[in-house]
């Protein structure tokens, strides 16, 4: 599996200002830590949750780098027959892992990773957080049916007046945000240039001055809009409503319960606020028990031959149970077109797939956390891609861990070869609208 040379030996430093930049992020996002601002995320005093090996898990690892795909990726050409190891090797794959039952059937990691390295999650973060109000919530702490300004009234002159906690969680409050990558103007550059403001730079800014100066442009709960400000005030109204920071509430509720084997990282913007949206850096086995945490309707093995619990397993069900508000407001955004029959709910991506119905955790550059119920496996992938988004990498991947659930399940597909290139990563359309756009002939 081919790795780009560490930046180090090819004498491009890395700051913080070009960490995400190739080819420098392929080394960056394993030593996040080292090149900005961030808290520990203590994994706890407790043993880890235990991942034991499957039987014979050298073997399957080996089969599973065999397995079938129909690729989308438009260089390979539309439709044509690949392997699961190619599309691994083929999509700047960091580290990659995969669970069944719980048991560790493979893992891998390039040159630069490890077991024990933490690696940037980017977007996957936002589950995490998604949990974390799970808990508050059904500890009493927090009310998702309360204003959001009850507990930031800082945002009482922004956008988001009005609008109620479960706006923010499920992304649908009516606050214009732009997430286009690509766009050196929009609205996600100008978040990140306020959390990477450092001194010297002039008036501090910070993240959550930057969500005050949103504006709405449509009615809270008319619509689903993926945008990365919804989970920052998420994040904000769980640090108001339990007293804690972001970093103390991962740790205490969901970082330690689970059996996390180590620390974790969260960025934060220099000024002490920390960044929910994408901030989380952890190890690929401490992504996979999170994702084998929430396949379990959010109990984790408590050592003793029991089960305790992590999140509220009714929290979990509701998210998987999409109900037709939450569907037809899907339906009508531009990540219809990505995850067709797809859904949105609790800061978790769902999508149909060959075997069933998957739950995503999704970060940009190819971030991804892969739960299926139908096949009982989670898949864990880290990435550098080149781009913030490559639909085809981010189609090839779905469709390679699909089968691989398939083929450790002994399943098969229940409508093969129907799926279709992404056109939207992240909420947004391939031409970056925000309303949309007519439907294609060819996606």
């Amino acid at each position: 599996m081919s790795q780009e040379p560490d930046p180090e030996v090819q004498g491009a430093p890395v700051t913080a200002r070009n960490w995400q930049d190739p080819p420098g992020n392929r080394w960056a996002y394993w030593h996040v830590a080292e090149l900005l601002p961030a808290y520990v995320v203590p994994s706890g005093d407790g043993p880890p949750r235990a991942l034991p090996p499957a039987a014979p898990a050298a073997e399957d690892g080996g089969r599973l780098l065999a397995v079938p795909v129909t690729r989308a990726d438009q260089s390979a050409g539309p439709g044509s027959a690949s392997t699961v190891g190619e599309v691994l090797a083929d999509t700047y794959t960091d580290a990659y892992l995969v669970l069944q039952d719980g048991e560790l059937v493979t893992e891998w990691y390039g040159p630069l990773g490890a077991p024990d390295r933490p690696h940037a999650l980017m977007s996957v973060s936002k589950s995490v957080v998604g949990c974390v109000a799970a808990v508050l919530a059904d500890r009493g702490q927090l009310d998702i049916d309360r204003e959001i300004t009850a507990y930031v009234p800082e945002l009482a002159a922004s956008g988001y007046a009005g609008a109620l906690v479960r706006h923010v969680l499920d992304m649908r409050s009516g606050v214009r945000f732009l997430e286009e990558y690509a766009n050196p103007d929009s609205d996600i550059r100008r978040l990140d240039e306020w959390v990477g403001w450092q001194p010297g730079d002039g008036e501090p800014r910070g993240l959550y001055l930057f969500l005050a100066t949103l504006h709405a442009e449509a009615p809270h709960g008319s619509r689903f809009l993926y945008r990365s400000a919804e989970s920052d005030v998420l994040g904000w109204v769980c640090e108001r409503a339990a007293g804690r920071p972001m970093a103390d509430l991962i740790a205490e509720l969901i970082w330690a319960p689970m059996g996390a084997g180590h620390d974790a990282g969260l960025l934060h913007d220099g000024l002490g606020t920390a960044v929910h949206d994408g901030g989380l850096c952890a190890t690929a086995r401490d992504a996979a028990r999170f994702g084998q945490m929430v396949l379990d309707g959010g109990l984790v093995p408590d050592g003793t031959g029991g089960v305790r619990r992590v999140v509220p397993p009714q929290w979990l069900r509701r998210a998987w149970a999409v109900d037709s508000d939450a569907r037809a407001a899907f339906a009508a955004s531009p990540a219809e077109w990505a995850f067709p029959g797809g859904w949105y709910r609790h800061q978790f991506w769902f999508r149909p797939g060959d075997y069933g119905d998957v739950l995503l955790g999704l970060g940009i550059h190819g971030q991804m956390l892969h739960v299926s119920r139908r096949t009982n496996t989670v898949c864990v992938k880290f990435s550098s891609w080149p781009q913030a988004q490559n639909p085809a990498y981010l189609e090839d991947t779905l469709r390679a861990f699909d089968a691989v659930g398939g083929f450790l399940a002994g399943q098969e597909p229940r409508d093969p070869g129907r799926r279709r290139l992404a056109g939207v990563v992240s909420g947004l359309s391939r031409s970056g609208d925000t309303a949309p756009p007519r439907r294609p002939t060819v996606v």
